[in-house]
């Protein structure tokens, strides 16, 4: 009898344990509160997906975003319109690498989350269920960006049909508050070989391009704004870093000067890592009042 009792509780372990696991598995049904989060994640899973409030944003306002002043002002115009309801375009934003790209459409956040702009980010393994999280959009109060970051695909890879498909089919006709803003360092999310040209053909005088750079330029067409991003000249770096450099100071009470010594070492710290961008003078910001306000706090220690 006591045999049978200890089997049956280990039984009852076990399924308890599984339908623990089982659990995990399925989407959460919680939902995100959007009058109190204007950011969001698509988790996918298994057996499907769920949105995941995002507590701690990017700070970074548009007055933060220098050198860029066109692409910036395009996608204002592009988002103010989104905000009020107003016919706007999905945009593709690609270029060189720490230019700007992803802190844009966070500081588009900033500025419009008051108007009922709300932001949901969306891996490139999960753009399979674009048509899922526009659904689960759809019945929102609010307008919505998808950010799909840092975006590159393979000719076969399954997430690119997925996006292009939604892109141009249904699921954005059907809906009126989402778009897509992708970021991305090649302007046709593929890559690009030579070989894509050799059949490539003149017909009456026409140069008509070969299937395979077709089929790479589709989706990026399917996007209404294209905005480029291109590396810094010194000047422009400089003027970057210098921002950086006095913001920070602010925010940390440093009595740090921007002089000739500061701008030297700016360029040395680009010339080391083989890129002038405003990620890296944000890099080099950080550190220097980083390291004045580790020496203020050394230093305040030590006085009796």
């Amino acid at each position: 009898m006591e045999s049978a009792t200890k089997s049956t509780g280990s039984l009852v372990d076990l399924a308890m344990e599984a339908l623990a696991r089982l659990l995990d598995l399925l989407p959460g049904t919680e939902g995100v509160d959007w009058s109190h989060h204007w950011a969001a994640r698509w988790r996918s899973g298994p057996l499907g997906g769920v949105l995941v409030p995002l507590g701690h944003l990017d700070q970074i306002e548009l007055t933060d975003l220098l050198g860029i002043d066109d692409q910036k002002a395009e996608l204002v115009a592009n988002t103010e319109q989104f905000v009020h309801g107003f016919p706007a375009n999905n945009a593709l934003l690609w270029g060189a690498r720490g230019t700007g790209k992803s802190s844009l459409v966070h500081a588009l956040l900033n500025r419009y989350a008051t108007d009922g702009l709300r932001l949901v980010e969306v891996d490139k393994e999960a753009l399979v269920d674009v048509a899922t999280i526009v659904a689960r959009l759809d019945s929102e109060p609010y307008r919505f960006v998808l950010i799909c970051d840092d975006l590159s695909f393979e000719a076969d890879d399954a997430s690119y049909k997925a996006l292009k498909s939604a892109l141009e089919g249904s699921v954005f006709t059907q809906s009126e508050n989402v778009v897509v803003y992708a970021t991305s360092n090649r302007r046709h999310l593929l890559p690009e070989h030579m070989s894509d040209n050799t059949s490539a053909r003149h017909v009456e005088g026409e140069l008509h391009e070969a299937e395979a750079v077709e089929e790479k330029i589709s989706l990026s067409d399917r996007f209404g704004l294209w905005l480029s991003f291109y590396p810094f000249r010194q000047d422009g770096y400089l003027r970057v870093a210098r921002h950086w450099f006095e913001r920070l100071a602010a925010d940390q009470r440093i009595a740090a000067c921007w002089d000739e010594s500061t701008r030297q070492d700016a360029l040395r710290w680009a010339l080391a890592r083989g890129v002038r961008s405003g990620r890296t003078a944000y890099h080099f910001a950080r550190q220097r009042i980083g390291a004045a306000a580790l020496a203020r706090s050394v230093d305040g220690a030590r006085s009796p």
